[in-house]
């Protein structure tokens, strides 16, 4: 859940478009077929079937597909591992061919960004194992 948030935080700008109660456009769908196609020509580049990059990132080859069709998108830690795994900036992944991917500036900032959201993220995450501990410890 607050993985989901934070993916939610970070693409919040991005978000959908509401006019009238009507979706006019969510710029997401776009994201995740970036993602997707962006995905596969560095898994190629690396000369790595879905096969052999889902089993180092742990997923099945069929949901590794379906990311790649923009069917679905990924947690913030299959993003980490999907960019270990390729020896690349996990921003890479979401630039269109047209931007300069090779900006230290924006790659820099992505990082930056996606870092301290992930920060906060294991921050949560620490936090509500401790009020789960506290809990349990004062009924049993």
């Amino acid at each position: 859940m607050i993985i989901f948030s934070i993916i939610s935080d970070l693409f919040g700008i991005l978000g959908c478009f509401f006019l009238f109660g009507s979706v006019i456009k969510c710029r997401f769908m776009e994201i995740r077929k970036l993602f997707g196609v962006n995905l596969k020509h560095y898994r190629k580049g690396e000369r790595l079937s879905q096969e052999e990059l889902s089993e180092k990132v742990n997923i099945s080859a069929k949901h590794l597909s379906k990311i790649e069709r923009g069917l679905t998108f990924v947690s913030a830690d299959l993003l980490e591992k999907l960019s270990f795994n390729l020896g690349i900036s996990s921003a890479r992944l979401f630039c269109k061919k047209n931007e300069n991917i090779y900006d230290d500036n924006i790659l820099k900032k992505f990082d930056r960004i996606t870092e301290k959201h992930l920060i906060k993220a294991m921050e949560g995450i620490k936090c509500e194992i401790r009020q789960e501990d506290e809990t349990l410890a004062k009924l049993g």
